[in-house]
């Protein structure tokens, strides 16, 4: 299982929109908190199936859509979008720019809901969250970044190790588990919105050569070896052998120079 932690995948650019939708977020959440997570929040503005498709005509109908995305259902949910928004956002907003960014963003997030909701659109189980929108990021960073690496903690029995997965291994691990968990939702009142998942994801994928920058490419090349052991300890052993050794050669340097 991987567990990914960050990638190693700089951007050029400050990714502003991604850090305040992150900040967003868990605002929404802790007035979430605050008002004790009453379920009347989440029935006005979370996304309702039937509701919406009842009054498609009324701008009304759409608000949800975009106040759903803000609305989280526990710690769990809105730690695990934040972390997959903070580690693969970065770049997507990078490859398009602040403006078509957040178009971009809601407008997966919209297809995502949309297609959890046609899955059964007589439902009065309100969706929230943005991992539909989020979706779209990862889908549009598999096509932009396929073999740039990602840390990822790898779980074997007890042991934990930190090793570069490339991208196209742990999304697509992630789309996977979507396709085969989705089934055994059709069944179930509430849960993970597994349909917003693959719709989001799917939107991301096709959405991103319109919106990426004429400069921007696809299947971008990786940038580190993939399947290597990462620690920070042995970064930190690494800097200090550096260290010393430019130390070392400097004063020679300057041993040499004053001789």
């Amino acid at each position: 299982m991987f567990f990914p932690i960050s990638d190693e995948n700089p951007s050029k650019n400050k990714p502003f929109i991604t850090y305040c939708l992150i900040g967003l977020c868990i605002f929404s959440f802790v007035l979430q908190y605050l008002a004790q997570m009453n379920q009347e929040i989440f029935v006005n503005l979370g996304f309702v199936p039937n509701t919406f498709f009842n009054s498609v005509l009324s701008i009304e109908a759409y608000i949800p859509i975009i106040t759903s995305m803000f609305l989280h259902g526990g710690l769990a949910h809105i730690g695990g979008n934040m972390l997959y928004l903070w580690i693969f956002g970065d770049n997507v907003e990078d490859s398009m720019g602040k403006t078509r960014f957040i178009i971009f963003y809601f407008l997966c997030g919209g297809i995502a809901a949309i297609s959890q909701g046609l899955v059964d659109p007589t439902s009065n189980i309100p969706m929230v969250g943005a991992s539909g929108a989020i979706a779209g990021v990862l889908g549009a960073y598999l096509i932009l970044y396929p073999r740039a690496n990602v840390k990822c903690l790898i779980f074997i029995i007890i042991i934990i190790q930190m090793i570069r997965v490339p991208a196209f291994i742990v999304l697509g691990f992630w789309i996977f588990g979507q396709f085969f968990s989705a089934p055994f939702s059709l069944n179930s009142e509430g849960g993970t919105a597994y349909f917003a998942h693959i719709g989001g994801f799917i939107a991301g994928m096709i959405l991103i050569p319109f919106f990426k920058k004429k400069e921007t490419k696809l299947f971008n090349h990786k940038t580190s070896p993939a399947w290597t052991a990462f620690s920070d300890k042995d970064n930190m052993n690494n800097s200090g052998k550096n260290f010393l050794q430019d130390f070392i050669k400097k004063s020679e340097n300057e041993i040499k120079r004053r001789k």
